[in-house]
């Protein structure tokens, strides 16, 4: 019988450790592969980086390698490129791939702030490419019967709280100042790094899934923020976070960089039980177990080889091929919501990307939208795109309003990008 699975060709963009664990799932023989993954080419910063990453991560493969990420994303055999480069980088890699016609498949945090993923996802609707951000965790099946042991058959009724922590010992004192788990600049810190996967699983058990029967009827409600942060040397190495629903709901989320997480990171309260989550860590979970108010216990496991990359990458090969430009799964909506709670969290907490840089508030995301975005053969105005997390701050943009803040926005870019003149 013929292979109907699609194919595709990735591009990898960096030759680091996130890299390594996404190529090597690329290339795992799984019996339940939904698509057929080519690792085509590799872009690092010296050919030589680039080969030793193949020899050690990809033997038997032959992708062509290059000394730069600009011949990545000029090769003409690449359908898609995969960026696995430091948080600070991701928007200018992603807007290069997207200027050459590639798809983007982004890490996680997919930029530094919402801003960013506006021009991104903007230039990505004005060359109509695939765009995604790399928040793998979601795609897991243990994610998807989580969800609907929650949301959809109600195992511990009415959902009242969530908690989840990821917290990791990276010897944040011994590293060098060019780290990227040090440096400001790089966005540095345990919010973007592990503190995205403590939010993600605090929406995962508070709200119904994306996508879902009884989810995506309307836009998800962006809750209220309430966080601290412990800050050294301009980097936070401790976050707390409490989202607070509309109907009362919290989600009480926290990362850290100077302890480990307990194995049973994540637990959901309800009106007849708890679910308890477990795993290595909070972004590869392995079980989680049903525990109701009467005694009755239920243990759900879940096989992994490998890493667990491959969901995320075969989910994308079936967008791709069936014309799609976002996922419904992490569709940009979602990834622009996640960084507004991000943006508030560090708003309050003082987290800076580098230190004493504003934080774009929600009105400036408001004169955002009603900018264009030039340099893609058209222009696109953000407004364009139709976020509904973003549409919903269009009422408080009224009569004068606007001509204040769209001066204050001005000079934010101006003085981030060092052109701003009175």
């Amino acid at each position: 019988m013929a292979d109907t699975k699609p194919n595709l060709r990735w591009g990898i963009i960096a030759t680091g450790l996130i890299s390594s664990w996404f190529v090597k799932d690329l290339v795992l023989e799984r019996s339940d592969a939904r698509a057929n993954h080519i690792v085509q080419a590799i872009g690092s910063s010296s050919e030589v980086k680039g080969k030793n990453f193949v020899a050690e991560h990809l033997p038997g493969h032959s992708p062509t390698v290059y000394g730069s990420y600009e011949q990545v994303y000029a090769d003409s055999n690449v359908d898609i490129i995969y960026i696995g480069t430091p948080h600070a980088f991701h928007k200018q890699n992603a807007l290069d791939a997207i200027r050459h016609g590639k798809h983007v498949l982004c890490e996680k945090a997919f930029t530094l702030t919402t801003a960013e993923a506006l021009e991104v996802f903007a230039a990505a609707k004005a060359k109509g490419v695939f765009v995604m951000e790399a928040m793998w965790t979601r795609f897991y099946p243990l994610v998807r019967s989580l969800q609907k042991v929650l949301h959809e058959e109600k195992a511990i009724g009415k959902i009242h709280r969530t908690f989840c922590d990821f917290s990791m010992d990276q010897k944040i004192a011994s590293l060098g100042p060019e780290s990227r788990l040090k440096n400001p600049a790089l966005g540095a810190g345990s919010l973007l790094d592990i503190g995205i996967y403590s939010l993600t699983w605090g929406i995962v058990g508070s709200e119904p899934p994306l996508g879902g029967a009884e989810g995506l009827k309307e836009a998800p409600e962006t809750p209220k923020v309430l966080a601290a942060q412990t800050l050294s040397d301009g980097i936070d190495v401790a976050t707390s976070a409490i989202f607070l629903y509309a109907d009362g709901r919290q989600s009480i989320v926290t990362s850290n960089t100077s302890v480990k997480s307990a194995p049973d990171f994540c637990r959901v309260e309800g009106s007849e039980g708890t679910v308890v989550v477990e795993g290595v860590a909070a972004s590869v979970p392995g079980s989680f177990t049903v525990k109701k108010l009467n005694g009755e216990e239920k243990k759900y496991d879940f096989e992994r080889p490998g890493m667990g990359f491959y969901w995320e990458a075969d989910a994308v090969a079936l967008d791709i091929a069936t014309g799609r430009t976002e996922s419904a799964i992490m569709p940009w909506s979602e990834t622009l919501r996640v960084l507004q709670l991000m943006d508030e969290i560090r708003r309050q907490g003082g987290a800076r990307f580098p230190p004493g840089r504003p934080i774009v508030d929600d009105l400036l995301e408001i004169a955002i939208k009603e900018l264009s975005v030039p340099g893609f053969g058209s222009e696109i105005s953000v407004s364009q795109l139709n976020i509904p997390p973003l549409n919903a701050f269009q009422d408080r943009m009224q009569g004068p309003k606007l001509s204040v803040w769209m001066t204050i926005f001005k000079y934010h870019v101006g003085i981030l990008s060092g052109s701003y003149s009175n």
